[in-house]
């Protein structure tokens, strides 16, 4: 009797444990039903990196420029006479997240991949926020004497792109936003989670701004007056419902969410992000 309890004691917890693995199976198969049947209903695409063009052949040039609060990092390359586009990384990130996706830019545009603020070779600045960040942009743009350039911007990069519209309507050609989020609510709550933790260990001004900000209104991106492109992933960290909230309140928008894609993957990937830049441009004929 004794030797059948100690039996069955192994049993049990292999019949809880198996039982909490399906469970947890079918919670993320249903996950992932209903997030590609919801995704179905908005531009769901599956990107042709067939249509992507080669890296080009000239590598990007390293520079530094003096902006008002710090000394601003990026690099430079491309076609002297194309359309210029500035290229603007996310939180954490750096100037070569981007650089597979300007490199298959570079045959056709004249490309500048900016590091911001508190960012790879920039200087650091005691405050960062994306009106800061903005502003950054705007004397960046005006240093270099570009004529309403896109800025295509990914995470971070991709509110920063929504900002710089919003606070400067008459500087942009057009923007581009992966992975942008209107406000700190709209996160995936494992995300929110993850930075959170992550600010206990190692605090930081970057996540404090993550969780903080933005706070993008209907009525602000009803103000901006360029084409815009708002593109996600089909998991990404924020809902669906609050990239269709920035793309529906911007008077003229293209959308689509990328089958398969997380937060960064697509975008990171040249092959991928640079067709969907692309189709952009020509569209709109930049």
């Amino acid at each position: 009797m004794e030797q059948t309890k100690k039996l069955k004691k192994p049993i049990i917890a292999l019949i809880v444990v198996a039982s909490i693995l399906v469970l947890a199976g079918v919670g993320v198969g249903i996950y992932f039903i209903t997030v590609r049947s919801m995704s179905k209903k908005h531009n769901l695409i599956k990107i042709d990196t067939s249509l992507s063009h080669e890296r080009y052949s000239v590598e990007l040039e390293s520079k530094f420029i003096d902006l008002s609060e710090f000394k601003m990092h990026y690099v430079e390359g491309g076609q002297e006479d194309g359309y210029p586009l500035v290229l603007v990384h996310g939180n954490g990130g750096d100037y070569t997240k981007l650089e597979d996706l300007g490199m298959r830019l570079a045959d056709t545009y004249k490309i500048f991949i900016i590091e911001s603020r508190c960012h790879g070779q920039s200087g650091a600045t005691d405050q960062i926020s994306y009106d800061l960040m903005a502003k950054d942009i705007k004397e960046f743009i005006e240093l270099k004497g570009l004529n309403k350039p896109v800025v295509v911007g990914h995470s971070d990069g991709g509110i920063n792109a929504l900002v710089t519209a919003i606070n400067y309507p008459d500087l942009l050609g057009g923007i581009v936003s992966f992975g942008a989020n209107s406000k700190p609510s709209t996160f995936k709550f494992y995300f929110t989670f993850a930075v959170k933790v992550n600010n206990l260990f190692k605090p930081s001004i970057l996540n404090d701004m993550m969780l903080e900000q933005p706070n993008i209104t209907k009525e602000q991106l009803n103000s901006i007056k360029v084409p815009a492109y708002i593109v996600a992933g089909e998991y990404d960290i924020m809902h669906l419902d609050d990239t269709l909230f920035i793309a529906d309140n911007i008077p003229t928008h293209e959308l689509s969410i990328i089958q398969g894609a997380d937060h960064s993957n697509y975008v990171h990937n040249g092959k991928k992000s640079s067709v969907i830049v692309r189709d952009f441009l020509a569209k709109y004929g930049f």
